[in-house]
């Protein structure tokens, strides 16, 4: 079914990523999203919130509607099966070629540790 959407991947579409607070309450983030043909990639900060929500509960949902129709979505749930740091400040400059036209991730801060999540997909839903 994700074949279907795999060019949401390529467009500026941001993705909520939804988490799972310590509490068992959800938590949702716009985050820029990339698909390696197997997993659904995000790259975050370590320390932030959905970083120490991924680490302790690996389920997750992601919902990414299409910039150029409002009415075509897809949502995937599935479970956070790789964090690592390897490549990751590679990838957020990649990102941001893909969401902002530049070369270099202009937001890093100093000391900041950049990690790659891969997310398996298990289920999704969709419209249009």
């Amino acid at each position: 079914m994700l074949e279907k959407y795999v060019d949401l991947f390529q467009k500026k579409a941001f993705a909520n990523l939804g988490t799972l607070m310590p509490d068992g309450s959800p938590q949702v983030t716009p985050v820029w999203c990339d698909f390696d043909g197997t997993h659904v990639v995000v790259n975050s900060a370590l320390g932030r919130r959905k970083d120490r929500n991924m680490r302790g509960d690996p389920r997750v949902s992601l919902s990414i509607v299409d910039p150029d129709n409002p009415y075509r979505y897809v949502e995937v749930r599935g479970r956070v099966v790789e964090i690592t740091t390897d490549g990751a400040d590679a990838h957020i400059d990649k990102m941001a070629k893909k969401y902002l036209g530049m070369d270099n991730y202009p937001n890093r801060k100093p000391g900041e540790v950049r990690v790659i999540y891969k997310i398996q997909p298990e289920r999704f839903s969709s419209m249009g």
